[in-house]
């Protein structure tokens, strides 16, 4: 019997599940093979549509048969994510839009020398596509998710492999990694989607309060455009508010070394305690159809993955909060000293900017879900304060000494009681300088006290000084007369 490609059959002439022989070629990477997809979408129970047939088949043979060096498949997440980015329009920056970033962000740095005593960063502003700007912070989005990301990629594979039918289990044979290269695909697409959409939403390098970009200084002009949307201000002014944010960011991350370590060290020691909750895990698991994965990436953006914080992940977040509010309240201090007296939209512009900050957009949102992490400072108006106290009682160059330091920073009670802050540090460095006495002290030999110590008023007699006469022994002469002669 010759053979029927839209009913291939065994050697036995029983017919093979059209979606069952899809996987398997796949698997073995021989795409569609002679699969008919009207009879594939008839017994998948999709609509017969050629196009989105066609898109679907390409989706699960990209992510059953890429590979990728770890559990996340970051070459999607790439993909996606220039996908996403220019899905709304991102049409390459011009020469006018590069000039005008140039102008404001050149300003913006002479702003901000009389109102800081850190240096100019002699950065070159740069102005950046959306697609650009994915590219420059993909590799610190890497960094700062794939502890979470691991975790996630492993905890879907888990799910796959309890789902599975034993059929297919067997027909897989010994390719258990293509379900973690699943796992770790559809994790890759689903960040790459929210990459992609937060391309959309920030205004420069380090909109988001983080350096994603290693020493740039950098505004999005379509994103700034879309910001001043429905505000009736100088789009001039708009610019120019952002650039003087954006260098400011710059300036305190260039200048201070330790900075950007110290913020995406928090972040990564946050995200690798972090775990996912496999019990929630395993309710999805008795509906999750391997088949389907648009219905994983729509479990996955709605959260069913997202990890679950432990207390010390907890007290985590709140130190990292904290040290983004200081940045940020540090930031919005400064930009506010520099462009009051020249942007009369200043104050309106600084309001908004906080407003934003503080709630986030559709894709940070979407972007904390995934991986349990909100970059937002909460508390940026009480560091703002505390920053703008500090500058009345030290001056300028006092209150910019704190970032010499980590151990300097203020901490979340700063933030309560800005007005307390320098009688709590000038406590604690007096606390700090009699124990440095002390073990200054005990290293000399200062409280050395042997036993055989003499008194202070009766010095020891030195080792070569002749004998003392001895006492009288009991029955010998008075002796006050002194010795028998």
């Amino acid at each position: 019997m010759s053979s029927n490609p839209s009913n291939p059959s065994n050697d036995d002439e029983t017919p093979k599940d059209p979606l069952a022989e899809m996987l398997q070629n796949l698997m073995g990477g021989q795409g569609m093979g002679n699969i008919d997809p009207a009879e594939l979408a008839k017994a998948a129970g999709l609509p017969n549509d050629p196009n989105l047939l066609q898109q679907m088949f390409a989706q699960v043979q990209a992510m059953m048969s890429s590979t990728s060096d770890g559990p996340v498949n970051w070459q999607l997440a790439h993909d996606n994510a220039r996908r996403v980015a220019a899905a709304g329009g991102d049409p390459s920056v011009n020469s006018q839009q590069a000039r005008e970033i140039d102008e404001a962000l050149r300003l913006a740095e002479l702003w901000m020398d009389p109102v800081t005593d850190l240096p100019s960063t002699g950065l070159i502003g740069r102005a950046w596509s959306r697609a650009e700007w994915v590219e420059a912070t993909l590799g610190t989005w890497k960094r700062l998710t794939e502890p979470v990301a691991n975790s996630v990629a492993n905890a879907l594979s888990n799910a796959l492999s309890q789902q599975m039918p034993e059929e297919m289990k067997s027909m897989m044979g010994g390719a258990s990694s293509m379900l973690q290269n699943m796992g770790g695909a559809i994790f890759g697409m689903q960040l790459g989607q929210a990459i992609g959409a937060l391309s959309a939403e920030v205004v420069s390098s380090t909109d988001i309060g983080v350096p994603l970009a290693d020493l740039e200084m950098a505004l999005l002009p379509a994103n700034v455009a879309k910001f001043g949307e429905g505000l009736s201000l100088p789009e001039n002014d708009i610019r120019l508010f952002l650039a003087v944010r954006e260098a400011a960011h710059a300036r305190l991350f260039v200048q201070v070394p330790w900075l950007r370590g110290h913020l995406l060290g928090a972040i990564e020691a946050y995200a690798r305690g972090i775990h996912i909750d496999m019990s929630r895990v395993e309710d999805l698991a008795r509906d999750l159809d391997p088949s389907n994965p648009e219905g994983i990436q729509e479990a996955l953006s709605q959260g069913v993955f997202t990890p679950e914080r432990t207390p010390a992940q907890t007290a985590a977040l709140e130190k990292l909060e904290t040290a983004l509010a200081l940045v940020e309240g540090w930031v919005d201090e400064l930009t506010a000293e520099a462009t009051e007296k020249v942007l009369p939209s200043a104050t309106a512009l600084r309001e908004m900017v906080r407003r934003r900050r503080a709630t986030g957009g559709p894709a940070e949102h979407a972007f904390s879900s995934l991986v349990g992490l909100e970059l937002r400072p909460r508390r940026l108006r009480d560091a703002a304060t505390l920053w703008a106290t500090l500058k009345q009682e030290r001056g300028i160059e006092g209150r910019d000494a704190i970032w010499h330091h980590p151990d300097l920073l203020p901490t979340g009670e700063d933030l309560d009681d800005p007005n307390g802050f320098s009688e709590r540090r000038r406590l604690a460095e007096a606390s700090d300088s009699e124990v440095d006495d002390a073990l200054q002290k005990l290293l000399s030999g200062g409280y050395d006290t042997p036993d055989d110590a003499a008194a202070p008023d009766e010095p020891k007699a030195p080792e070569d000084a002749p004998d003392e006469p001895k006492a009288p022994e009991d029955g010998d002469p008075d002796s006050e007369s002194g010795p028998t002669k």
